[in-house]
């Protein structure tokens, strides 16, 4: 499986250590879209690019960071197709799956460690599309944009 990876500022820390715990898998492939530094950038930037990335079928699924997770859930979801969902929990890491089919997820860098949005994403990853009464009120998403 193909994530991509993108960040502003204030997320740049959390990427980093995602994008080696994830690169060390065998299972998945990272791409990462930057930001590269600590130094001040605009979410909307990175939101968008790493939404595109999966939009245009580059990659199945993408993590986004900001400093809240936010900002950068606002701009992924700009975009058609795309459904990302600010993931503060194992729970929210399951019902984003199985009940909102995100496609991407976000994480606050100043408010999740290295190790809890680790194990949201094996959550995420892990939970399956419920489908069913769900699917429905995924498709309004996908319409409304």
């Amino acid at each position: 499986m193909k994530i991509v990876l993108a960040s502003d500022h204030g997320g740049y820390r959390l990427k980093e250590e995602v994008k080696k715990a994830l690169s060390e898998r065998q299972d998945i492939d990272v791409a990462d879209l930057g930001t590269d530094s600590e130094e001040s950038v605009d979410y909307p930037i990175f939101g968008e690019a790493a939404a595109e990335y999966v939009a245009s079928g580059k990659a199945e699924r993408g993590i986004v960071f900001c400093g809240t997770g936010i900002g950068i859930t606002m701009a992924a979801n700009k975009t058609k197709g795309i459904r990302c969902a600010n993931v503060t929990s194992e729970a929210y890491a399951a019902l984003a799956a199985e009940h909102n089919h995100a496609n991407i997820i976000a994480f606050g860098g100043r408010f999740v460690s290295p190790e809890d949005a680790l194990r949201y994403i094996d959550v995420w990853l892990t939970s399956k599309w419920a489908g069913d009464r769900h699917e429905r009120r995924v498709s309004e998403l996908d319409e409304m944009l």
